[in-house]
């Protein structure tokens, strides 16, 4: 199986052209062989929270019809997206959650940030539950952003006989994350780590793109660059 972490600039409040850029990217990552593509934190409406929390109208529900266009392509492509975003919930809030569009174009699963950092926590809700889902029978643990500074979270999921985990983000440029975090998660746990992080200018600063795939001994396998909407694509290891 070939998995991408795909990265593009998110319009701050623009659901509809964020979820085009989703849907082209998927696209793009079925043209290479990919059967799943993951996308950032908030990659929906852009990690910008004072927009999300003043209106509602823009909390996303699993069956919200403005993700049509990234289930078409699932459907099109026979390839599983996970789509960042604020979704709603039980109560006032909604959540940092993780959408996974399966290849038939339905909800595979959904993962919510259990670690929220800072002002997120002033508009949403957290999650309590772990992050699971099978793809072709290869079995993936999610997490979100901050959630990848607690290590126990990639030793669950390797004492869950996950193979890859999957990180959605949003980093700054002077975020430490690419050489302490992620590749400390894979080689400590024998994990596939793939990052899906943010391009442009958010509420975090300047977002440096670098999404990417390491492998279970912490080596960087593929690089999505710096500056340009892309993936980054790997194939997993037999076995």
């Amino acid at each position: 199986m070939r998995i991408a972490a795909a990265q593009f600039p998110s319009v701050p409040g623009d659901i509809e052209a964020n979820v085009g850029s989703m849907a082209a990217l998927v696209h793009e990552a079925g043209a290479r062989g990919a059967r799943f593509v993951a996308f950032c934190e908030l990659a929906a409406q852009s990690y910008a929270l004072a927009p999300i929390a003043a209106d509602p109208g823009m909390w996303l529900a699993e069956d919200d019809p403005r993700l049509e266009p990234v289930r078409e392509a699932c459907r099109t492509t026979a390839t599983a997206a996970l789509v960042g975003c604020a979704a709603r919930a039980d109560g006032d809030r909604p959540t940092i959650s993780a959408l996974v569009i399966g290849p038939d174009g339905g909800l595979l699963a959904r993962y919510d940030k259990t670690h929220l950092y800072g002002a997120e926590s002033e508009v949403f809700t957290a999650g309590a539950e772990e992050g699971r889902f099978e793809l072709g029978g290869v079995r993936f643990s999610v997490a979100i952003c901050y959630d990848n500074r607690f290590p126990e979270l990639a030793g669950r999921a390797k004492a869950d006989d996950c193979r890859v985990y999957v990180a959605s983000s949003v980093l700054a440029v002077d975020n430490d994350s690419f050489e302490k975090v992620y590749p400390a998660r894979a080689r400590d746990n024998g994990l596939y780590v793939l990052l899906a992080n943010q391009i442009g200018t958010g509420d975090e600063g300047e977002c440096r793109g670098g999404s990417a795939v390491w492998g279970p001994d912490g080596t960087l396998l593929a690089d999505a660059g710096r500056s340009a909407a892309g993936v980054a694509v790997v194939e997993l290891a037999a076995g």
